[in-house]
């Protein structure tokens, strides 16, 4: 199950649960919109590109599965990217121009 971050791990942007600006890649490193935009759509620690994050219900519309965030609440440690603007410019010059289903 996807942890939902809290936060965009670059400008810490507040990214609730319902947040239809939420982004991550294959590893969850969660972004938002408009840092993906601006890192053209290159995930700063992986590499791969990024997918808009799923809306986890709020509520178990299956009660006997016991689903929802009343059962599975988002995550609430922040992250931060660990790597400086610098090292993120080069990263994404680097590889920005290959597809992310090629890189």
């Amino acid at each position: 199950m996807l942890e939902l971050r809290p936060n965009c791990e670059l400008c810490d942007r507040d990214l609730p649960p319902q947040s239809a600006d939420a982004r991550i890649c294959s590893y969850e490193c969660t972004y938002c919109a408009d840092c993906v935009e601006q890192l053209c759509n290159v995930c700063p620690t992986c590499g791969g590109g990024f997918a808009p994050r799923p809306i986890r219900p709020q509520q178990a519309y299956r009660a006997e599965l016991k689903l929802g965030l009343g059962n599975h609440p988002a995550g609430s440690q922040r992250h931060h990217s660990r790597f400086t603007s610098e090292d993120i410019a080069a990263h994404v010059e680097r590889i920005k121009h290959i597809p992310p289903e090629q890189r």
